[in-house]
């Protein structure tokens, strides 16, 4: 049996709407299709940190930027200049700062804030010592102060006694200086004797001696 005209006409339509079909479909594929070439063209252009096909070093991809390096700033020049003395403090003629009542290189007290001049005086001056007492101041009254608070009289006598001088004692309750009849001085000491034996010790000058008793070991006190 022939194919009709009928026939060829038929298979002609189904022909083309099948290419209608086809050219659809990859008219909807070739967005993803450039996409996706897009895609891997920045790949492979992309620096990486190893060296091959389709990775470019950094020193390639720098050369080609569109941005040029800043020119170096130039340094600031630093000027060095000395600081102002501090509060209380006065300036020495080599830039060095003096605090107030100290000695300057000449000797002489700087940083008072005037005129420097002669330094009349540095700390105290020591205290002179008492004179060295003697026979004759010696001779006299006393009042003895013993350990106990109780106060009596002890007098001094210049009148020898062999080779000491003669003393005698009035309202003393402790029995060492009841016997005092005797005394001496020595080497700037006033000793007490009884009856040939040292009774008490004192050291001293002026108005007052102080010293302890020779059995006891208690404190006694001499003075004016």
């Amino acid at each position: 049996m022939r194919p009709t005209m009928h026939d060829a006409t038929t298979e002609t339509a189904r022909r083309g709407a099948s290419a209608m079909r086809i050219a659809r479909r990859l008219a909807a594929l070739a967005p993803l299709l450039i996409v996706a070439a897009c895609a891997s063209d920045r790949f492979a252009s992309s620096p990486g940190p190893a060296t091959g096909t389709g990775y470019r070093s950094a020193g390639a991809a720098t050369s080609g930027s569109d941005f040029e390096p800043l020119p170096p700033s130039a340094s600031a020049e630093v000027i060095a200049s000395p600081l102002p003395p501090a509060p209380g403090t006065a300036a020495a003629p080599d830039g060095s700062t003096v605090a107030p009542g100290t000695l300057g290189p000449d000797g002489t007290l700087s940083g008072t804030g005037g005129t420097p001049g002669p330094v009349a005086s540095l700390g105290s001056q020591p205290t002179s010592a008492p004179p060295a007492p003697t026979r004759s101041a010696m001779t006299g009254g006393w009042t003895a102060r013993e350990a106990a608070g109780g106060s009596c009289r002890i007098t001094l006598s210049s009148a020898p006694a062999l080779d000491l001088y003669k003393a005698s004692t009035s309202g003393c309750g402790g029995r060492d200086l009841q016997s005092v009849n005797a005394w001496d001085l020595r080497d700037g000491e006033v000793y007490l004797y009884s009856r040939g034996s040292v009774v008490a010790r004192l050291k001293g000058g002026g108005s007052s001696f102080n010293g302890v008793l020779a059995k006891s070991g208690a404190p006694l006190t001499l003075s004016r």
